[in-house]
């Protein structure tokens, strides 16, 4: 079977299952059955973000094994690339500035967390359409969803309606906790050099009072059951005393990291207790400062500029080149833009912001470090007023970001709109999730929204992702 051939099938498939699955919900009986399933799962196992349902949907989303097969490669590939970069830019002050990394970050970044891998666990946010695959950022410091996804996917198996459609379709769920667990542990293991002689006592540590708490709840239980001591804790819980890290009177030997950087910064004098135990060397962080290096979305302005090409190897910047969209640092500058033709790919050097005020049509800006959907601004969705003005906005803040527009990936989906049973087809933004533990891809969920922004946070929901074969 040809390349062409094959994807056509898969997009058959996809394109059947799905219609199926619709086709079993116009039963009202069954549709009715699976809303009050659904309805009910959420709230008992605390699928709730901000208050709301976080998976509003009676549909998981689907995609075939081969596709899966290649997601997986291509992530793999491509963070074999991130942990280049990481390597070259803990000895090179140009690269960090490159990455815009800040003089505070920079000394984060040289403390030794006592294990090798720059982000034991990270999201790669990407689209998956029939002809192409494309990532948009990578979340390399402290990526949310795991427990969530896991939670959803018990919930999604036993609806009514899902049980009906495995009759006729394999289909197969994904896990993450036990791997964000076996990631824990491994870096655990290195940083005590393979001399560990007990379970370590493992803090989830974030800000109070963050709409994410229900899902440190579900990480505390799962570890709880395997075995392991675990507390959910904020800065302000935390005291370095005696060479050691304490939550609430408990010693803390891994500290799961939810807490970004962003975020602590602005109360790391006043609660200095994380800080002062990670310099010490008295815990294991997981994710450590240093993921701040692959966390800035500059990384993708780095590995798509052919500057930098010297730092990996042929099938890395094959990869790249097929799933990575151009990037740049947003300056004043000349610098080479792809273009493309039927029949070849080429470059052109082109002064960086002349050119992006000419083509906003397939261009967004994003803040190099922002989360949440905040900052950016939408080339094709903006007047050239508005494009205008993004660009002196960005200009003026130094530490933007110019990346070219993606093939992006849009489904219908059935969507609860209450909570007393109505539902409606609507069709949304669909982003795949993949999730990395120490580089591999173990598990992914997918966010969906009605804005180019699917983001949870920005309004977004998200539901499982489900591998499916006839």
């Amino acid at each position: 079977m040809t390349a062409a051939s094959e994807s056509a099938h898969r997009s058959s498939l996809l394109s059947e299952a799905v219609d199926y699955y619709h086709e079993l919900l116009r039963d009202a009986g069954l549709a009715s059955q699976t809303f009050e399933a659904l309805h009910e799962g959420l709230e008992h196992n605390r699928l709730i973000f901000g208050g709301r349902p976080l998976s509003p949907y009676l549909r998981p989303h689907f995609i075939t094994a081969g596709d899966w097969v290649r997601v997986r490669s291509t992530c793999e590939t491509i963070w074999g690339a991130l942990q280049k970069v990481k390597d070259a830019a803990v000895k090179d002050d140009a690269l960090l500035d490159e990455l815009g990394i800040t003089e505070l970050e920079r000394s984060l970044v040289k403390i030794d967390p006592g294990y090798r891998q720059v982000s034991p666990t990270a999201r790669l946010d990407s689209f998956l359409t029939d002809d192409a695959y494309s990532f948009v950022e990578l979340n390399g410091e402290s990526p949310a969803g795991i427990a969530f996804a896991d939670s959803a996917t018990e919930i999604f198996r036993e609806l009514p309606v899902m049980k009906r459609f495995a009759e006729r379709f394999k289909v197969r769920g994904l896990e993450g906790r036990s791997k964000m667990l076996d990631v824990l542990l491994s870096c655990w293991d290195e940083f005590s050099g393979g001399k560990a002689e007990r379970k370590p006592v493992i803090a989830i540590v974030d800000l109070r009072d963050l709409p994410t708490i229900k899902e440190f709840e579900l990480f505390r239980d799962y570890f709880e059951e395997q075995g392991y001591d675990a507390l959910i804790c904020s800065p302000e819980d935390l005291e370095f005393d005696d060479g050691g890290l304490f939550c609430h009177g408990v010693r803390v030997d891994v500290v799961y990291k939810r807490l970004l950087v962003n975020e602590y910064v602005p109360i790391m004098e006043e609660f200095p207790a994380l800080l002062e135990a990670y310099r010490a060397g008295s815990i294991c962080m997981v994710n450590s400062f240093r993921g701040k290096l692959v966390h800035k979305k500059a990384i993708f302005a780095v590995l798509t500029n052919e500057r930098y090409a010297e730092l990996f190897n042929s099938d890395e910047l094959a990869a790249i080149g097929a799933h990575v969209p151009w990037t740049r640092k947003f300056r004043e500058e000349r610098t080479q833009v792809r273009t493309s033709s039927q029949s070849e790919s080429t470059s052109l050097e082109v002064e960086l912001v002349e050119w992006t005020r000419a083509n906003a049509s397939k261009l967004v800006l994003k803040p190099n470090d922002d989360y949440g959907g905040h900052g950016i601004y939408i080339g094709w969705n903006s007047t050239a007023k508005e494009w205008d003005l993004a660009i002196e906005t960005a200009l003026a803040d130094g530490d933007y970001l110019v990346q070219e527009r993606v093939k992006t990936a849009k489904e219908t989906f059935p969507m609860m709109f209450d909570d007393i049973g109505k539902w409606g087809m609507v069709e949304q933004l669909v982003d795949l999730d993949p999730l990395l533990f120490n580089g591999v891809v173990g598990s992914a969920f997918t966010r969906l929204s009605t804005t180019e922004l699917a983001n949870v946070s920005s309004g977004g929901g998200m539901v499982p992702t489900f591998i499916i074969g006839e």
